[in-house]
């Protein structure tokens, strides 16, 4: 069997993931080591092989497709992907590598709802630019920056909402 990760999208989930969460941290007053390298493994690991694999799958079912009915279909796809319940997982790794098990519980789901209505705007641009701008190859790392740079907004969401 095909080893399913890529080293380059295992380095970028690494640096790309752990750096955006560190300044979400560090922005919150919440920065350790821990939760530091757990975002990282997470990245590197988890990350690192589904959503390279999902975006595969993306352009797998959309490749025939033209025009501005292929571009949304794409997108749309991209959007059901990193949807509230994604948000709410990776809230959750955030609770559990900072050591704060207190912030484990259903209301994450709550979080990840409002964190995603919120910016569906911003992601909706986002994930057309990727998935119809960006070759392949290369979505992967522009997803994980534009995730870094919403990591910092996902840390803040536990804050405004």
């Amino acid at each position: 069997m095909k080893n399913p990760y890529r080293t380059a999208d295992v380095l970028r989930g690494v640096l790309i993931y752990s750096t955006g969460d560190t300044v979400a941290s560090l922005v919150l007053g919440q920065y350790s080591v821990p939760r530091m390298l757990g975002i990282a493994f997470i990245g590197g690991s988890l990350y690192a092989l589904e959503i390279p694999r999902y975006f595969r799958f993306i352009d797998g079912r959309t490749g025939r497709m033209k025009g501005s009915g292929g571009s949304l279909a794409r997108t749309g796809l991209a959007m059901l992907y990193f949807n509230p319940l994604w948000i709410a997982r990776h809230l959750l790794f955030i609770q559990v590598f900072s050591g704060n098990w207190g912030g484990v519980s259903w209301d994450l789901l709550r979080l990840g709802l409002c964190s995603f209505g919120v910016n569906v705007p911003v992601a909706f641009t986002a994930n057309y630019l990727i998935q119809n701008r960006i070759p392949l190859k290369w979505r992967f790392m522009a997803s994980a920056v534009f995730s870094s740079l919403m990591a910092v907004y996902y840390a803040l969401s536990q804050t405004l909402f």
